[in-house]
């Protein structure tokens, strides 16, 4: 093997480092190159770091690279690995970079350098932390320390951009800058100069585009985008791409009903969580699961995949009880009223279910029995006594809903008995302090009562193995991933699946004919009773997991129900269940400053939304350009009138209309000749890459990253537009006019790519520009993964009109006053409040599980009976971070209240 590096290459820091894992397992030459000298024959341009396999091979991916060496020592791969490699890559690199152009190329200092990267450090820091371990991935070194600690050391080297306060990143980056190979790595690649060594590097790359950082508006102003280097081969491939037209689309397949798998093909099976019947959904309900799944559907369908999207609403349980009771009708007058809500919003956000059932059938409480015996048969429940909370008041024992109290882990005032929906851990009812009956407000008493429990630690193993197998090479979100593994690390106990109420699945057992399974148990199951009111055939979908994908979309707080307790279900059931391959699970939504609330009147909900004026497709494009992937975000109308009047009116309504009206009203609606120059032919490239990205974004399931490169293919219309002015043109020479023709033509073939592109993101706006265009109806089914000639010459378009309509400033201050509640109004400021400026996301995230962390703290030590001196220490630690807390959220900080004497 020969490993080629360059003195000043950042990427060949981490690979010497790797490399000497290689020593001893096979011959490695090491030679150092120029930084222009070409080792790879095939390719047309300097790349350094490259491997040569001794097979003739060659591997130039720096990740790719140090893998290599890492196997070859016996290293084997793990899921946590793979996770902090994507997040290096999608995450660190883009703030990294940016960082290293500011400092090395443009000579800038301090936190103009280090704030873009921050986040991506703390990130790190407290994930050492977290997990008490000196290395990323456990106790002993692994590829992903060596790739990080490669990218970061030309910047990290100096100790002003080291934070003191992330103290275990410091130790770790200490611990692995001292290590020999990391040593030699360094001197080799920096020679002692420290990041300047990268400027003759960094200064022939194009500048870096850093994010804005989240939570902060996004500029609306239409932008100059960095327009990827693009090889010769390149532009040949896209131009032979889109010579090839009409004639390279696969001929159309017709969607026979119902949907069954077919052998040989790739068979997608998509979720989205079963909303509570009981409630209206509000915005983030339906950007946590129903919009983003038909987002991804939808792009199923356009790739030809063989796909079933279904949904209905999660009818029984506690939740429905209560509003019956709150309404005065039975549970399923309820059921009935609340279904018909919520399939009449999902029909109005154009949602494109295959089926959209219900859980309250007969296959419901047939196939829930089935699984349910057949864990019995097999071990896997167990009957216990269990201590429940009773309402004397109200003459029976509380379901999980019914109670409210105190979360014994964070401290949350309004915890629900089955879960805090602030730090997101399950409670048993019991445990909840100061509790209350929901209904009447007393306190309830504590009961025993017979129940049956899934035996969960006996299923331990088969889940991990299961996780094993179905995690490397999945798109189970990073939340989802480690939401599944603090339950493993902290060790699966029993869960009781039933409970002492009337509306639900009866338990078919002798002595527990009075109870029913529990919500959480069989409001997974539903996903398969539903498919089987679709079609009898529904086995074919829900037992073969060798040619089904099972994508499944929630928001954070139902992951534990879909990776964790219906996989162990399944897999105890022993009936070879289909289980979900990718699990994609958002962060929370927030309104404006602060949550929705129906009661009070925050936020807007499903039946409201169409009161507005605003179209659903607006709705559609701004609930998924501000979808909560990473982290949670917050819908702001200020900010969605910004986004519609720049991104869709001012940007890509603009170009589609433009490249309409210029076919009409200088062609007479016919599609001119197009003549290419060579600057089309780089714009052809330029769109194809694009439209690749778009692909692999939206194949991980990055929906709403694949949006962002829908509108920069537009802005790379309007600038090619403006650069070449056909309006001019058309009126100058022989020349000048077929010019004219071409950029016509060549935009107009844009505009029609990018209704194909939109279809996932907002149908309706998709169907009118083709419809504008007269898109050869072939062209509206697929989207392939290169830009086609989809509007040959002689093309006749039809009429164009503009798309959108811009948003005013009063229409939307009135909406603001309309659905603000409480918070429209001002209220003057309490006089002990400091004058504060409220933390971003990130910070308050950050400040909340450091006060969880201290306040278990303080509970171990009152367990444990320390020394009370060493407790009021930690509880005047406790004290003060609260107090920054409720400073960053804005809020009045408290006076402690001291104990009344007796």
């Amino acid at each position: 093997m020969r490993l080629f590096v360059s003195e000043g290459s950042p990427g060949s820091l981490p690979v010497l480092a790797a490399a000497a894992r290689a020593r001893g397992q096979a011959e490695l030459l090491i030679s150092t190159v120029g930084p222009e000298e070409c080792v790879v024959p095939f390719l047309t341009r300097p790349k350094v770091p490259v491997l040569q396999l001794n097979s003739g091979n060659y591997l130039f991916s720096t990740s790719a690279i140090c893998r290599y060496f890492f196997l070859l020592s016996g290293w084997e791969q793990d899921d946590l690995t793979n996770q902090w490699l994507e997040w290096e890559a999608t995450e660190l690199q883009p703030v990294l970079s940016a960082a290293l152009h500011c400092l090395v190329v443009q000579g800038k200092r301090g936190e103009d350098v280090l704030g873009p990267l921050r986040r991506a450090l703390t990130h790190i820091d407290h994930s050492l932390s977290r997990q008490n371990c000196p290395f990323l991935a456990g106790d002993t070194e692994s590829l992903a320390d060596i790739v990080l600690w490669g990218a970061l050391y030309p910047l990290l080297q100096d100790p002003a951009y080291l934070p003191e306060e992330l103290g275990a990143l410091q130790s770790w980056f200490q611990t692995l800058s001292t290590q020999e190979p990391c040593r030699q790595a360094a001197e080799t690649v920096l020679k002692q100069q420290g990041a300047l060594a990268l400027r003759p590097y960094l200064q022939k790359q194009p500048q870096p585009q850093p994010r804005p950082p989240e939570g902060r508006a996004v500029s609306n102003e239409p932008e100059e985008e960095e327009l990827a280097t693009l090889s010769e081969e390149d532009i040949v491939m896209a131009v032979t791409a889109w010579e090839e037209g009409l004639g390279s689309l696969p001929p159309p397949q017709p969607r026979p009903q119902p949907v069954l798998p077919v052998a040989g093909e790739r068979n997608v099976l998509i979720t989205s969580a079963l909303p509570y019947v009981n409630n209206v959904p509000h915005l983030g309900n339906i950007i946590g699961c129903v919009l983003s799944a038909d987002v991804f559907a939808r792009y199923s369908r356009l790739r030809q995949w063989n796909t079933l999207y279904l949904c209905g609403t999660d009818e029984y349980g506690t939740a429905t009880e209560t509003k019956a009771m709150e309404e005065g009708l039975t549970p399923q007058e309820i059921c009935d009223k609340y279904h018909a809500i919520h399939a009449d919003i999902y029909r109005w956000f154009n949602i494109s279910f295959d089926t959209f059932g219900r859980t309250t059938t007969p296959q419901q409480t047939k196939i829930t029995q089935d699984i349910f015996q057949r864990l019995l048969t097999r071990g896997f429940v167990l009957e216990d006594t269990v201590e429940q909370l009773r309402c004397e008041q109200c003459a029976r024992f509380l379901a999980d809903r019914f109670v409210e109290g105190v979360c014994p882990f964070c401290g949350y005032e309004e915890a629900r008995g089955d879960q805090c929906d602030k730090c997101g851990k399950l409670i048993n009812a019991i445990e909840l302090k100061k509790p209350q009956c929901k209904v009447c407000r007393s306190r309830p008493v504590v009961r025993s009562s017979q129940h049956l429990f899934l035996d969960l630690p006996k299923l331990e193993k088969r889940l991990e193995d299961w996780l094993g197998k179905t995690l490397p090479g999945s798109d189970w979100t990073p939340n989802a991933r480690f939401i599944i593994r603090s339950w493993l690390r902290d060790g699966l106990k029993p869960r009781c699946i039933t409970r002492d109420l009337k509306w639900g699945t009866p338990v078919p057992l002798e002595g527990f004919e009075d109870k029913v399974f529990y919500v959480w148990f069989d409001a997974t199951i539903g996903y398969l009773s539903i498919t089987a009111n679709y079609t009898d055939q529904w086995e074919r979908w829900w037992k073969n997991p060798e040619q089904v994908d099972l994508y499944q979309f929630m928001a954070k707080d139902n992951v534990p129900f879909h990776g964790l307790v219906f996989p162990c279900s399944a897999l105890g059931a022993e009936d070879n269940y289909t289980l979900v391959k990718h699990l994609i699970a958002t962060e929370y939504l927030n309104y404006e400053d602060g949550k929705f609330s129906k009661s009070r009147g925050v936020g807007v909900f499903g039946d409201m939304a169409q009161d507005t004026g605003i179209p659903a497709d607006i709705w559609r494009f701004y609930l998924l350009y501000i979808r909560p992937e990473g982290q949670d975000s917050a819908f702001s109308w200020t900010d969605m009138m910004t986004k519609n009047n720049s991104e869709l009116l001012n940007n890509l309504g603009n170009f589609i209309n433009r490249a309409g009206m210029f076919v009409s009203k200088f062609f007479g609606g016919c599609v001119p000749e197009m003549v290419l120059a060579p600057e089309d032919r780089r714009l052809l490239a330029h769109v194809s890459w694009e439209l690749q990205h778009y692909h692999q974004l939206l194949e991980k399931v990055r929906i709403r990253d694949a949006l962002r490169s829908i509108l920069t293919i537009s802005r790379h219309g309007n600038q090619y537009i403006q650069v070449n002015e056909p309006w001019k043109r058309i009126k100058g020479s022989e020349v000048d006019r077929q010019r004219a023709g071409t950029v016509t033509g060549v935009a107009v073939n844009i505009a029609a790519l990018l209704s194909v592109m939109l279809q996932p993101y907002m149908p309706t706006v998709s169907a009118t520009i083709q419809t504008q265009l007269q898109l050869p109806r072939p062209a509206c089914r697929v989207l392939l993964t290169n830009f086609i000639c989809t509007l040959p010459a002689g093309h006749q378009i039809g009429t164009v009109s503009p798309l959108f309509q811009k948003l005013e400033n009063d229409q939307i201050e009135n909406l603001k006053q309309r659905f603000g509640g409480g918070q429209a109004k001002g209220s003057p400021k309490p006089a002990a409040v400091e004058a504060v400026t409220t933390a971003g996301p990130v910070q308050i995230q950050m400040l909340m599980e450091e006060v969880t962390k201290q306040g278990n703290i303080v509970r171990e030590l009152k367990a444990q009976k320390a020394d009370k001196n060493q407790v009021a220490a930690e509880v005047t630690k406790l004290l003060d971070l609260k107090k920054q807390l409720a400073l960053a959220e804005g809020k009045p900080v408290e006076t402690p209240k001291g104990k009344k004497k007796k």
